[in-house]
């Protein structure tokens, strides 16, 4: 299962980090690593950072962009310190690695970083089902990317360990699945004037966050966007 869990580390500033980073997932058995747009890479800092990881490194995959990085998991949790306007489904450090460890047994997970001075954007926050945050001294809560990364493989080394084979049905539709329906709602929305094109962005993010917190299934998913076809077929037949 941990070969399905993925780390994606965005825009990374500093190659030392990607190498500490590396070095933290071997200890913890993981080892798919996702770069997106990361500034310095491959590079020597990295290697010697790595201190013994860098396999990690070789089969690292480098994306363009998240969308890239993520294509083909069925969830994704982001890890960010900063708090948000509008408040998002929020797991801990050993919830979200319970999480992904159930959920791998399925599909594809990861765990999403943002950059290390500004963590992740809302719209990145928006490709995640879950956010995740790991609740550190509040006069001095800032953590290295790696050394949170640390605490979240181990984790994530623990639920594996500790984990049974999940029995249910339900596997939740793929993400490419969910992106193709949230602009599908989002005209459908526009097209009946519930949405205002000029100001879609907060009314979206409440619907994404609600279905991510339902995680439809494929058979769902299918219900859902017939009935946007449906609302489509009618608004062009003008009955």
């Amino acid at each position: 299962m941990l070969l399905n869990i993925r780390i994606v580390l965005i825009e990374t500033s500093h190659p030392g980090n990607i190498g500490a980073c590396a070095r933290a997932m071997k200890t913890m058995g993981l080892s798919a690593l996702y770069l997106v747009n990361p500034k310095i890479f491959p590079s020597g800092e990295a290697i010697a950072r790595a201190a013994g990881a860098e396999d990690i490194l070789d089969s690292a995959t480098v994306c363009g962009s998240l969308e890239q990085a993520l294509s083909g998991c069925a969830l994704a949790v982001g890890a960010s310190a900063r708090a948000r306007t509008i408040e998002w489904p929020l797991l801990t450090p050993r919830e979200c690695a319970a999480r992904l460890v159930q959920e791998s047994a399925r599909a594809p997970v990861a765990l999403v970083l943002g950059r290390e001075h500004s963590g992740l954007s809302n719209e990145e926050l928006d490709r995640c089902h879950y956010l995740t945050r790991i609740h550190a001294n509040p006069d001095f809560s800032s953590l290295n990317l790696a050394a949170a990364l640390q605490v979240f493989a181990y984790e994530i080394f623990l639920a594996q360990g500790a984990a049974a084979q999940e029995t249910g049905e339900h596997t939740p539709a793929a993400r490419e699945q969910m992106e193709l329906f949230y602009a599908h709602l989002e005209q459908v929305l526009v097209q009946i004037e519930f949405l205002n094109p000029r100001f879609p962005k907060k009314l979206m993010r409440r619907l994404r966050r609600l279905f991510n917190r339902a995680r439809p299934d494929q058979n769902e998913m299918n219900i859902l966007r017939g009935m946007l076809t449906e609302v489509e077929r009618k608004l062009s037949s003008g009955s």
